[in-house]
């Protein structure tokens, strides 16, 4: 395992949180990028892991896996993978953030922002498992 590579696997558990985005954090900080990238990837990772902390197991026990790694010399790729009940949160529509934030359906900002974050976010149902791959490149412009 290279410096900018990471895998982890810990309860998906409220309480892990903040250790797993800080793992996902350090792996691209070795990965070579700045502040203001580190600051982007820990946001998108935090609201993805949000998402199976709260959703995947419905308050039964499980796991998330983590791994990230830098390939191609510059697409940061984080995986995270959950054998939660299946589902696909790129399936659903962007929220409606022109409406009055009163009237606003819950839900869907944490995806919403992790695809404006992200160069790539991608989403598979693989042999029992969740897969959520965020990919952001070393070297793209300013933030979207």
């Amino acid at each position: 395992m290279t410096e900018a590579s990471l895998h982890v696997v810990m309860p998906a558990r409220l309480e892990n949180l903040e250790a797993l985005v800080a793992h996902v954090a350090e792996c691209a900080r070795g990965a070579g990028f700045d502040p203001k990238k580190i600051s982007e990837v820990e946001i998108a990772a935090e609201e993805a892991l949000v998402n199976v902390v709260n959703y995947a197991y419905q308050g039964e026990a499980g796991n998330v896996r983590v791994g990230c790694s830098l390939e191609e010399g510059d697409r940061f790729v984080i995986e995270i993978k959950d054998s939660g009940i299946p589902f696909d949160p790129l399936s659903q529509a962007d929220p409606d953030i022109s409406s009055d934030v009163l009237h606003r359906k819950i839900g869907g900002l944490g995806i919403f922002l992790i695809r404006k974050l992200m160069d790539d976010v991608s989403y598979r149902y693989d042999k029992g498992e969740n897969v959520l791959t965020l990919e952001i490149r070393k070297g793209r412009g300013p933030s979207k």
